[in-house]
């Protein structure tokens, strides 16, 4: 029984960093480039686009392709760049604890 409430408190003291953490990834930023630096996409830790920033030279009527290709290439590169640093964090925060391998947080 005295193990269950340790766990039990741990689980507490766990699930108060888990919010603090997940308060710190909304303020997080990652920042993707793509096209050797004309495109640059900024996400919060959560994923959500905050800024997109293109190289005045790809405003071309025949570089829309171009364009919209870099796009999609900048923001993979943030989402992937959050993703990382968010696993990086849960790591470190459940660094210690008795998790059943193969369990992955946030949920």
């Amino acid at each position: 029984m005295k193990d269950l409430m340790g766990m039990m408190g741990k689980v507490k003291e766990m699930q108060a960093k888990m919010e603090g953490m997940q308060a710190e990834l909304e303020e997080l930023e990652a920042e993707g480039v793509a096209g050797g630096g004309m495109v640059t996409v900024t996400l919060s830790g959560k994923g959500v686009m905050r800024s997109v920033k293109i190289d005045p030279s790809l405003f071309k009527e025949d570089d829309v392709e171009i364009l919209e290709d870099l796009l999609i290439a900048a923001h993979n590169s943030a989402k992937e760049r959050a993703e990382e640093i968010t696993r990086e964090k849960t790591a470190e925060l459940t660094s210690g604890l008795p998790l059943p391998p193969g369990m992955k947080l946030p949920f």
